[in-house]
């Protein structure tokens, strides 16, 4: 294997696309390269995700709690949404910001992103923290969007992680990167 990694392998046929409106799905037929043998491989497409760690001026972090479907239950997490086709992801993580929590930031600083699940997903999550912030208006969520704001100290989040009150995966994985950051 060495450093390059094991070989690619080669899409022998891209299968038939689902349309689910915010992802696509299709079942492609791919090759092993060290074998020829095939194998049906799914695929689900996505636009770009953005995460916003959201701190006030005083250190609260603006954080959200909304009903998941996936786990029919409500989740604590942090402002983001998808990007737009065209849509720079620092963009979209403004306009997520401001539309789901009336918060505009001051500053803002690219933390880095992941690929949430590259087995099977062709997208990025790109993480942000926006500090500074303030609120401007009482936000303009989507129509199938219910969402209400909770404000902790930036100091509680690792805790608040710890106990299982914040799971999602790609807001923990947003305050680790945040946790990276060389700070002054």
């Amino acid at each position: 294997m060495g450093e390059r990694g094991p070989a690619a392998w080669r899409r022998v046929k891209t299968g038939t696309r689902t349309d689910y409106r915010v992802i696509q799905v299709r079942e492609d037929l791919v090759a092993d390269p060290r074998s020829g043998a095939e194998h049906p491989r799914v695929v689900i497409e996505s636009p770009d995700w953005v995460n916003v760690i959201p701190v006030t001026r005083d250190g609260q972090v603006v954080l959200i709690r909304q009903f998941r479907f996936g786990v029919w239950a409500n989740t604590l997490e942090i402002p983001g949404g998808m990007t737009e086709p065209g849509e720079d992801p620092a963009a979209a993580a403004a306009r997520e910001l401001e539309e789901e929590t009336g918060y505009r930031a001051g500053r803002w600083e690219p933390l880095g992103f992941v690929h949430p699940n590259p087995a099977l997903m062709t997208n990025r999550a790109f993480s942000f923290l926006a500090l500074e912030c303030e609120r401007v208006h009482a936000g303009r969520q989507d129509p199938a969007e219910d969402i209400q704001l909770e404000l902790r100290p930036r100091t509680q989040i690792p805790q608040l992680i710890r106990d299982g009150q914040i799971t999602h995966a790609l807001v923990v994985a947003a305050f680790h990167f945040d946790s990276l950051r060389i700070r002054p």
